[in-house]
């Protein structure tokens, strides 16, 4: 297996550190596998007025479909003060697969967040945590997940890490901890919500699926940064579809560092990208499918044109054979400069370590905010929430010992698909067998790592009615993976969850 596709699959939260937690002699015996909630009282101000919240930190036993104790399962959640069993509320978490959901609780969620330099690099400790006057906690209550092996969630009792790592198996522990919270907390009949990030979103389309299966209908599901097929994200030989979704990715990131020879003067992104499109459906593809059969000539025209819109040198492209893989693109761009951009989000670049490689070695991205992120949330977690200091925090599963994702999805061996891992199966099955159901995808036009015309061709490949495809709703925001770290996005966001929100928010039988 390559170094690109360990990065692809493990998930960009393995490069962060991790927290892990010691192993006992006997699970039983810790404190550690132990349920265990920690209370404090919260507020935020929203729009001049201040919001008081309930605020409970730790872990609930999780229990499997014959009853028997599994896990303890990690979570924090907020409610407001006085608020009525019929307020909305929003399970949300990260992705990796194997990362805690600290990103979006301490970036766009929750009641405070981290401040960063963007795009730049956040110097270091004291980092800078305020209150998060865009946090969504004023139209819904929010629980924060943490899936096992990461924050403080645990196997107990038979079972084992492995019992949760694997698509399906991360599926149906996701799906038992939100039906057994709703009842535990008496929000079965709360308008209920997913909101997911990266593998997130993968998640989110099996949850979606199950938890109707089981009775339970959400009235919608946030998308960030999303990814329905993994096939939008890898670089195996002889398939093209990996290069033709990712170019008008790699466009925008051009566009955006200044270097399209093609760009007009005073063209806005979003016009941009439409001749990206047209470009890429109309010649790219063709050019591609014709393979060998394409002429030198032919070839060289190509290259031409892909460096007009892309940048790199059009000779580059032409000994590419026409096809660049994104680690190649992240430090082709600025070599000249001695950068590598991001992969996360290609508006940052941070110094190219080694200018006479291939690849990439590293997130310029990742590592610009990854500290702030990690520093700020274990302050806040153990300091403001009140979490025994004893009780580490897994910030991410993919440093434990033995962490191996199961691939394998029972929605794709259906359809015998096996090589191609894919949820946007379970969620067209949803979408169609609840046509009340809306789909709410953000997308950043600088994301490397989930690129959006990889989204867009997931679901125009779906196959679904026309009615049930205008049920998903597709913002797209002049930032990247996490676009919640760039000012202007960040406020786009909350008025597109908010409103989302608030339109789905009924959904009853009318008296």
């Amino acid at each position: 297996m390559n170094k690109t596709l360990l990065l692809l699959l493990v998930g960009f939260f393995s490069i962060v550190l991790c927290y892990g937690q010691e192993t006992t002699p006997d699970k039983k015996e810790s404190p550690a596998h132990q349920p265990q909630v920690f209370t404090s009282d919260q507020q935020v101000t929203i729009n001049g007025t201040t919001i008081n919240l309930v605020a409970k930190a730790g872990t609930m036993k999780l229990r499997d479909e014959n009853n028997e104790a599994i896990a303890v399962f990690g979570f924090t959640s907020y409610a407001k003060k006085g608020g009525k069993s019929d307020r909305p509320i929003v399970f949300a978490y990260n992705g990796g697969p194997g990362s805690s959901s600290f990103w979006l609780h301490m970036g766009v969620l929750g009641p405070k967040r981290i401040v960063v330099e963007d795009p730049g690099f956040t110097p270091g400790a004291p980092y800078r945590l305020q209150n998060n006057e865009y946090s969504i906690l004023d139209i819904a209550d929010l629980v924060m997940i943490d899936p096992v092996g990461t924050g403080l969630s645990l196997p107990i009792g038979k079972a084992k890490f492995e019992d949760f790592w694997g698509v399906d198996q991360d599926i149906r522990s996701i799906s038992l901890f939100i039906t057994q919270y709703l009842i535990n907390h008496g929000r079965m009949n709360s308008p209920k919500y997913l909101l997911g990030e990266s593998y997130g979103t993968f998640r989110n389309a099996g949850v979606m699926k199950r938890l109707l299966s089981e009775g339970i209908a959400l009235n919608g599901v946030i998308m960030v940064s999303a990814v329905f097929d993994l096939r939008t994200l890898l670089f195996p030989p002889n398939d093209e579809l990996r290069y033709v979704v990712h170019f008008p990715t790699y466009a925008a990131t051009a566009w955006y560092h200044g270097i399209v020879p093609g760009r007009s003067d005073g063209e806005k992104l979003d016009d941009f990208i439409a001749r990206v499109r047209t470009f890429t459906e109309n010649e790219y593809v063709p050019a591609l499918f014709k393979g060998d059969r394409l002429s030198p000539s032919e070839k060289t025209a190509m290259a031409e044109k892909l460096a007009s819109f892309a940048g790199l040198s059009s000779d580059y492209w032409r000994r590419a054979d026409l096809r660049v893989t994104a680690s190649e693109f992240f430090q082709e761009l600025l070599r000249e400069e001695g950068k590598t951009v991001g992969r996360l989000d290609a508006r940052f670049k941070g110094i190219n370590e080694d200018l006479l490689g291939q690849t990439a070695d590293y997130d310029p991205q990742s590592a610009a905010i990854s500290p702030a992120y990690i520093t700020g949330f274990l302050d806040y977690f153990h300091g403001e929430l009140g979490v025994d200091r004893s009780l580490m925090y897994s910030i991410t599963a993919g440093r434990r010992p033995g962490f191996k994702w199961d691939w394998k999805h029972e929605g794709n061996m259906r359809w015998n698909t096996s090589a191609a891992i894919n949820t946007g199966i379970d969620m067209a099955t949803a979408m169609t067998r609840d046509p009340n159901l809306k789909v709410l995808v953000l997308n950043g036009y600088y994301d490397i790592a989930t690129v959006f015309y990889g989204v867009e061709h997931t679901i125009d490949h779906l196959g679904l009615q026309p009615e049930i495809k205008e049920n998903i709703i597709m913002k797209y925001y002049e930032a990247g993976h996490m676009m919640y770290t760039h000012g202007p996005s960040l406020e786009q966001f909350k008025d597109d969850v908010a409103e989302f929100i608030s339109t789905t928010t009924v959904r009853g039988v009318k008296p």
